[in-house]
């Protein structure tokens, strides 16, 4: 099901901060960013190999990303990885008992498809599922 890891998300306090270290001291070439109004957030894209690195700052107080940073601090949010057919990869992973917090793929980032598995299904690891054309 998996092709590969898609990205890895961050969460940061703030974006332009958080990219100085990002860019000077790793010397990663930010690609865009974007608002997802839906999801509360504002992206920033790092490519790095043949993955990328997505710092996610909220947009809102009140925002996912907001909620998981008073929760637990900055760090790594979600891991993502590519699938094929992301309708396809939600009802598989149903069908193994995995909790989903998307039965229907929503617009993610970038123009990706994507969904969540639930993390007391994963491990205590937030999963995205996403697919890309």
């Amino acid at each position: 099901m998996a092709r590969k890891i898609d990205h890895i998300g961050i969460a940061v306090k703030n974006l332009e901060e958080s990219l100085k270290f990002y860019q000077e001291t790793l010397g990663l070439d930010l690609t865009g960013i974007e608002v997802v109004e839906e999801q509360k957030v504002r992206v920033a894209f790092l490519p790095i190999g043949d993955t990328e690195i997505e710092l996610l700052e909220s947009t809102d107080p009140e925002g996912p990303i907001a909620r998981h940073i008073e929760k637990r601090g900055q760090g790594v949010q979600h891991l993502a990885v590519r699938v094929e057919n992301i309708e396809a990869a939600i009802a598989e992973m149903k069908e193994k008992g995995i909790r989903m917090i998307d039965e229907v793929p929503r617009y993610g980032a970038g123009g990706a498809k994507i969904a969540f598995c639930h993390p007391k299904s994963t491990g205590g690891v937030l999963i995205e599922l996403t697919e890309r054309e």
